[in-house]
Parts: C-alpha cells; sequence; structure tokens
C-alpha cells in the first residue's frame, strides 16, 4: 500500500516527533510505500511567513476595523514591520542567517510587545538575539490566539476540549463548525500532499491533547475529498484516553482506531486492507463492522515486535522543512526541549520498575519492560547520522537502565563515535561517580529524572524506590562530572500534609543552593485511570467521584479526600520560587515567605543537603566483579616522573620504576580502546607480579590522581 503517515498541529517547533519515524521502516520492510510528514511543522513555517502574516493581517483588519484594543492597533500599526521582518527572523531561527543577531539585538529592528517589554535579557549575544526572536514569535502567537483563533498554540492546537472529554459532544460540535483560519492553512497543506502522493492509507499519531482535533478534522477532510482512502489513528493520547472508548460516531471522522505500539497494527490493518487477512486479523483496533456496530479486534495470532527487532528510525521526509531553534527561556537544561535538532530513539521499551503509584503502570508502554542491546543501539546511532548528518540524541525512555547506559558509553567510545546524547533515568543509586564520568566522557550532557514528592515518607508511599538523600547524592555525581540535572517533582498526591509540602519546597531549594540540579518542575497531582492510585483508590484514602459514564475518553479522574487544605493554594508560590531558584536567585530567602498565607515551619534542617554531601566523600565499593576502566590520555614516564595529561591541563607524579611499570601495564590492560573488561581479580593478580598490595594501591594518592585523570572503577 502507499501509506502516508502524519504527525498533526502541532507538538514541536525545534525536532521531529519521533512516532512516525519509528513506523516507517517497518511498514517499509514489509513491502508498503510509506512517506511521512510533520505537518505542524509545516502549518507553522507557512503562517509564520510573509503570506502567512499577510493573511492574518487581511482577516483581523476585516474582523476588527474599528479595534478597540491597543494590542491589536500596535500590530496595525507596524504592518510593514511585521512583514519585513518575518520571513529574515524564521531563517534565523533556522540556523541560517546567523549575522542577523546584530541587527536583532539592536532593539530597533524588532517590533516589540509585551513580552519583550518586560523582559530583562539585556544581551548582545547570538543567545540574546534567538530569545528575542523567539519572544517576537510568542508575541504575534498571542495575537493569533487572543483574535484569531483561540485554539492555537505553537506545541498544541484546541488542547482544551482533547483533555480527557468523557463524552464526545463537544468535540463533534468543534469538528462539525467551519474551519478556523489556522486550520485552513493545514487542509490546505494537506491537500497539497495528498494529490502530490495519492496514498491508500492516512495514518495519524496523536501524542497529546493538542493532536487530537487537528487529526480528526484531518481526517475527516480526506473523507469528505478522497474517497476511498481510508484513515487510521493512534499514539500517546490514544492509548491513555480511548482504551474504554464506547461512542462509534468518532468512527464518523476516522476510519480505524489503533492502541499500544503501533507497529503489529498496521502491518495486519494493511493486510486487511488489501484482502490478504480477515478481519479478526486486525490487532488492537477499534473499526464498525458491517452492521456500523462499533467493535474492537484484538487478535493475538502475532506477538509485538521485540524492540531489539525493530530498525534504526527513519526520518527521511520530515526534515524537509527546517525546524526553529527556538530560546524561550536562558535556563540550559530547559533549553533542550526547545533547541537543536535532536535525533530521537528509544534504548528500552517500557520502564524496569514500573512501581509509582502515580505513573499509568498498568499499561503496555510502561509495563512492558524490553532492553535493547548496547550492540544494536549504537548500529542504529551510526544509520542515523549517516542518514541524517545529526550527532544529537535524545533517547526518550520512561527510565533509561543504567547498566544499558554503562554499555552503550563503553561502545561509543570503542567505536570512537562523538555524540551528544541526553535522556530521562530514575535516581539509581548505581549512577555512582565513576559511572557518570563514563557516561559524560561517551557524550552525555544532561539527564532529567523525578524527585517528586521529595519527602522521604511519602517517596516511600509512592513507592518510588529511592530517597531524598540517594536523589541528592546521584545529582551530585552527574554534575560532578559536568552533566546538567533537571528534576520533575509533584505537590497534593493523597495524604500529602502541608508540613510535607514545605519541607519538599526546602529540599528542593537546598539542592538548587548546593547546585546540584540545574532545573525543575513542579506540577499538582492528577489521578489517571490507569495508576496504581486509580485502580485502588482507597489503599491510597480517597474516593474516586468522576467522571461517572466515559463513552468517550477515559483517564484523568475526578476524587475526594478528606483533606484540610487545597493544594492549588500552594501552586502560585512553589512555581514563583522555583523559577528564582533557577535562576540563581533568593535562594536564602525563607521557603514560607513566597506564600501569602500562613504555612508550617520547616523541619527540615537548614544544612541537610550540604551534610548529605559531605558525605559522599570518594568512598570505593569494590567487589570481584568490579570493571576497572582507563578513559584517560596517553601517558609517559620521564625522569622518575609519570605525566598525565587532559584536554585542559597536566600534571607529573613522581614514581619509581616499579610503580611506573604497574601503572602503565594496569592502564594499558584497562584502556577502554582495546576493548577489554579487566575485573578486580585480574588486577590483584597484577598487583602480586609486581609484589604490590591493592588495598594499598586504592588507598594512595597515586590512585586517587589516576582516578581524576581517567581511571574508573565501575
Amino acid at each position: 500500500m502507499k501509506i502516508l503517515l502524519i504527525t498533526p498541529p502541532f507538538t514541536q517547533l525545534n525536532t521531529p516527533y519521533p512516532a512516525t519515524a519509528y513506523l516507517k521502516p517497518v511498514l517499509d520492510a514489509a513491502g508498503h510505500d510509506t512517506r511521512q510528514i510533520d505537518l505542524g511543522n509545516r502549518t507553522i513555517l507557512k503562517i509564520f511567513s510573509y503570506n502567512g502574516l499577510q493573511n492574518i493581517f487581511t482577516d483581523l483588519e476585516k474582523r476588527y476595523p474599528d479595534s478597540e484594543y491597543s494590542t491589536l492597533n500596535r500590530f496595525f500599526a507596524l504592518k510593514e514591520e511585521y512583514l519585513n521582518t518575518i520571513d529574515p527572523v524564521i531563517t534565523f531561527l533556522q540556523g541560517n542567517n546567523d549575522s542577523l543577531s546584530h541587527r536583532i539585538n539592536s532593539s530597533l529592528w524588532l517590533p516589540e510587545g509585551e513580552r519583550q517589554e518586560y523582559d530583562d535579557d539585556g544581551g548582545n549575544g547570538m543567545d540574546s538575539a534567538r530569545h528575542k526572536a523567539t519572544l517576537y514569535l510568542e508575541e504575534i502567537g498571542d495575537l493569533i490566539t487572543s483574535y484569531c483563533d483561540e485554539s492555537f498554540g505553537f506545541s498544541r492546537y484546541a488542547e482544551r476540549i482533547a483533555l480527557s472529554p468523557p463524552e464526545f459532544d463537544e468535540l463533534k460540535n468543534q469538528l462539525d463548525s467551519p474551519p478556523s483560519l489556522i486550520t485552513k492553512i493545514f487542509l490546505e497543506i494537506l491537500k497539497e500532499v495528498m494529490n502530490e502522493f495519492n496514498p491508500q492509507l492516512c495514518g495519524f499519531t496523536v501524542p497529546f491533547p493538542g493532536n487530537l482535533f487537528s487529526t480528526l478534522y484531518s481526517s475527516k477532510f480526506i473523507k469528505d475529498n478522497y474517497p476511498g482512502i481510508q484513515t487510521v489513528m493512534g499514539g500517546g493520547y490514544i492509548n491513555t484516553e480511548l482504551r474504554s472508548l464506547r461512542d462509534k460516531r468518532v468512527l464518523d471522522y476516522v476510519d480505524f482506531i489503533t492502541v499500544d505500539d503501533g507497529e503489529r497494527p498496521l502491518i495486519n490493518l494493511c493486510d486487511f486492507l488489501t484482502g490478504k487477512k480477515e478481519r479478526d486479523h486486525l490487532v488492537r483496533t477499534y473499526l464498525l463492522d458491517d452492521s456500523g456496530k462499533l467493535v474492537f479486534a484484538s487478535s493475538e495470532k502475532k506477538e509485538d515486535f521485540k524492540l531489539r527487532d525493530l530498525p534504526a528510525p527513519d526520518y527521511s521526509g520530515l526534515m524537509d522543512r527546517p525546524y526553529l531553534s527556538i530560546l524561550p527561556v536562558s535556563n540550559p537544561m530547559h533549553r533542550l526541549w526547545s533547541e537543536g535538532k535532536w535525533n530521537k530513539m528509544t534504548l528500552a521499551h517500557g520502564c524496569y520498575w514500573h512501581r509509582c503509584a502515580f505513573c499509568d503502570t498498568s499499561l503496555d508502554y510502561i509495563k512492558r519492560y524490553e532492553p535493547e542491546t548496547a550492540h544494536s543501539i549504537v548500529d542504529k546511532i551510526e544509520k542515523l547520522i549517516e542518514e541524517t548528518g545529526n550527532y544529537a540524541f535524545h533517547f526518550v525512555d520512561e527510565a533509561a537502565p543504567p547498566a544499558l547506559l554503562k554499555n552503550m558509553a563503553l561502545t561509543l567510545i570503542r567505536r570512537k563515535i562523538s555524540i551528544s546524547w541526553w535522556t530521562n533515568i530514575r535516581f539509581e543509586k548505581s549512577f555512582k561517580p565513576d559511572l557518570c564520568r563514563l557516561l559524560a566522557k561517551s557524550g552525555c550532557i544532561a539527564m532529567s529524572g523525578g524527585l517528586e514528592v521529595a519527602s522521604d515518607k511519602l517517596l516511600q508511599r509512592i513507592d518510588k524506590g529511592v530517597t531524598v538523600e540517594q536523589v541528592s547524592a546521584v545529582a551530585g555525581a552527574f554534575h560532578s562530572a559536568g552533566i546538567l540535572v533537571h528534576t520533575y517533582l509533584m505537590y497534593g498526591f493523597p495524604g500529602q500534609s502541608e508540613q510535607e509540602i514545605i519541607d519538599a519546597m526546602e529540599n528542593v531549594r537546598q539542592l538548587f543552593e548546593a547546585g546540584l540540579i540545574d532545573s525543575a518542575f513542579w506540577h499538582q497531582f492528577a489521578l489517571t485511570a490507569h495508576s496504581p492510585v486509580g485502580l485502588n483508590p482507597e489503599a491510597f484514602g480517597i474516593e474516586i467521584s468522576g467522571p461517572l459514564n466515559c463513552s468517550f475518553a477515559r483517564n484523568d479522574l475526578q476524587y475526594r479526600e478528606n483533606r484540610s487544605y487545597d493544594p492549588s493554594n500552594y501552586s502560585q508560590g512553589l512555581k514563583l520560587a522555583l523559577f528564582s531558584y533557577m535562576a540563581g536567585k533568593k535562594l536564602q530567602k525563607s521557603v514560607n515567605s513566597w506564600f501569602s498565607f500562613k504555612t508550617p515551619k520547616t523541619g527540615v534542617k537548614k544544612n541537610f543537603i550540604q551534610r548529605v554531601m559531605s558525605n559522599m566523600a570518594r568512598t570505593l565499593q569494590i567487589h570481584d566483579h568490579s570493571q576497572f576502566v582507563w578513559i584517560g590520555a596517553e601517558i609517559t614516564y620521564r625522569d622518575g616522573f609519570i605525566e598525565l595529561h587532559t584536554t585542559d591541563g597536566a600534571e607529573k607524579l613522581k614514581a619509581d620504576e616499579i610503580w611506573w611499570k604497574f601503572i602503565s601495564k594496569l592502564l594499558k590492560l584497562c584502556n577502554i580502546k582495546e576493548n577489554k573488561i579487566v575485573n578486580t581479580m585480574e588486577v590483584e593478580i597484577l598487583c602480586d607480579e609486581f609484589s604490590l598490595d591493592l588495598d594499598s594501591f586504592l588507598s594512595s594518592q597515586l590512585f586517587f590522581t589516576l582516578s581524576t585523570y581517567g581511571l574508573l572503577i565501575l
């Protein structure tokens, strides 16, 4: 079949969402002719262009001929300035016009609105220019949302009506309404692609609520204007929200809906549509049967593909229109989500822990854990570098396994592949300083992970499997290796007291004060249907109160709890404090003073995190299977001194010839480039050869210095 895979408006401005890139090579290998487009990226580039803005001006001037809105009147007055600057700014944000930074920073070239008026960036470099250009785009976006299409958002479209609507009615009313200006734009682009490729099947990925409306509107457009072409949708939103779908009216807008991993359902759907197989061959697929009844076909005759058997993602077609590298905030960790082009890959299917009480652990994408092998991962990395020319990777795992990361890092270094990469982890105690240094050597630049409730009592209650002290130690290990750290934070979990919120906030303050984390994000607990709390609410002291009748989406649940305070009262103070902490400001301010109401005094000792870090002095935990690895540069011996070198310095160590021969042989044995694994027992044998004692060596200044220059124990 000729298959068109579509990422609908809107997901990311800076890089492709990877879902269709995962599916394309599998469908191609099955004999299909598959193409993919990011309809969101193409729509953004069409809106934010000379012709696109001209259309917006025409639309607004027609509907607001005598505007009473000052922001709109200023937009009209600066029409020529906006039209003359939009194309150069887009080119600049695509990375093709760096010299424009001087004009952008001049403050006399770009028209400025409220966002720039209240921004105190004040810089003159490239980052400052990208930040100002980003604010300029966001100000135009604000006008579009306020006066042209209230559903518009750079990374979402009509999100509000797709946030777990129990009934289909409101969404149907919106879908049956005439298209807005933005909808017309993406339908026009879709029409061009359809006429060019003439597919037989169109598949939409719906990763987020903000993709549902544009998917259904686009699918209905195809059904109305291209009879005989079938449409199907799947993706993260579908997997969580539509698992108990009972309203068949949604099938008026799309022909098929699949849940969980898409490879097997799509291949079997193609077999069904081409007449090779009967309907009972379909896997995890909603459709209407011959009588018009909604059915869920789910044959289990063939298992899902194993992750290790899947090919590397294929991004061809998605990069045809350059993405925008924007800079909405200066925080170095937050920037990774919005700037740069990232090849996205998955190291392991699911989560190896899958026990957190707030997480959708009952769903396949979490509970079915299936890791890749390090060699296979690096093979795919090499293939993607060759195809895209891009050496930047974001591994989009639920929680990347430490052992797999270690083996991947070793393989990358041995194959001399220089990439930059980041991923999401659990703050496992196995992330010791030496492992973090190895990951940094392989190209790791950042890690994100969940500290969540930031309180030991509640961390145990949610079965997170970590403690505040452990998170601090791991964050410190990453930070000492030069790896940025972001943590996710939660408040309002069932049973959480006001005291625990304040104590959690104090722990977070101290983590920033100690320089252990670079950024974080607070979110209020939301109850989901597929989490341990949602499946067993009584165990957590709550009662689910709705929605009672869910014929369409079911995920976010309402609940009652016997609580003496409203957690949402803490939202503003937590976010304001965090914003200051990330900027390195007001770290000495009392956590209580961020709130306009009386709060408990923190029970956390003022120097708690500092004491944790002072106890982190490098203590070796060596066992028989510990691995010795040398990742440093070549060493030399001259005039009784061992010479050590790094990229930023050098050092000489006085040593007699016996020690030099021992060290040179040890480092040769465990040199990472030799592709060997040297364990503790082998090092002990080497020590015996030179009549040396391993324990004495490991406690010596010589070993300490060698470790700082690249001798790791993993």
